[in-house]
């Protein structure tokens, strides 16, 4: 996929290491990082890119959207990762999340960072628990998958996507971006997997849960960290749009004091045997 769209920020003076690379979640794109999470990072000098996926964003592909499966997706991740000036840790959020944890056992990488992740093992629980603690907001949710963002009530996404403190008015810009994602993807991860495709055991991955997150509760963030072979941290206050959120930038602090305290332990690990 030669057109894809990243965004790109970048600190003013020498960047810290490794750069980073952003995944957005399903019916979204790049500016989702955008937004809040790109500069932030980029003025404590970072590196900070964030890839549309293939039919997202400013990426090509939009005509032809329903016919993308997961493994397409992570190849966008890989494709955007060799356009960077060194192998990036990966952020991925939702849908973006198993993305993320794809692209994690294909290559390796320096670590992952799993924001309100799709489980490795599938949507099929996170779906059917859905169903039950908020019909109306599952139905919602089928209606955005079908028939794409025009379709809906703005109030249930705003359910399923934000904390009650989030301002209503400020979730309203956000959702104006909504798009339509890939039935064929959503097939792909939807339902129950036997076999999930887990990066290997040394990759340093965090694995963040949003404590409000009506989309991935609890349960499903302890399934993915217990997976992966860590143990989860929540975010208080938050719902499952963490980078968006009213105390969004303590999530982005929680993630750059991981990234400093693991990645470059285990960078340094080498040279002192």
């Amino acid at each position: 996929m030669s057109n894809l769209e990243i965004i790109s920020r970048r600190p003013a003076g020498t960047p810290k290491a490794p750069p980073l690379l952003f995944v957005h979640g399903a019916f979204s794109g790049a500016w989702i990082w955008d937004a809040k999470f790109l500069p932030w990072f980029a003025e404590r000098g970072w590196e900070a890119h964030a890839v549309s996926l293939r039919g997202h964003g400013g990426s090509e592909g939009r005509d032809r959207l329903h016919g993308f499966g997961i493994a397409d997706y992570v190849e966008d991740v890989l494709e955007a990762a060799d356009r960077l000036s060194a192998p990036p840790l990966l952020i991925g959020h939702s849908m973006g999340g198993m993305v993320v944890q794809r692209a994690l056992a294909k290559r390796r990488f320096p670590g992952g960072v799993l924001m309100a992740s799709a489980p490795p093992h599938g949507l099929w629980s996170s779906t059917m628990g859905l169903a039950w603690r908020s019909p109306y907001v599952f139905q919602q949710m089928a209606m955005l998958t079908s028939f794409g963002e025009k379709a809906i009530d703005p109030a249930a996404i705003r359910r399923a996507m934000f904390s009650d403190a989030m301002p209503a008015a400020e979730a309203a810009q956000y959702e104006s971006y909504l798009q339509e994602e890939s039935r064929r993807v959503l097939m792909d991860i939807g339902g129950w997997i036997p076999f999930p495709v887990l990066p290997p055991r040394e990759t340093p991955v965090l694995v963040l849960g949003a404590a409000e997150d009506m989309l991935f509760p609890h349960a499903e963030v302890v399934a993915t960290a217990m997976a992966l072979g860590t143990q989860p941290v929540f975010m208080p206050g938050m719902g499952h749009a963490m980078m968006l959120e009213r105390d969004w930038q303590a999530v982005a602090e929680r993630i750059e004091s991981w990234i400093l305290a693991t990645v470059a332990t285990v960078e340094a690990a080498p040279e002192a045997v």
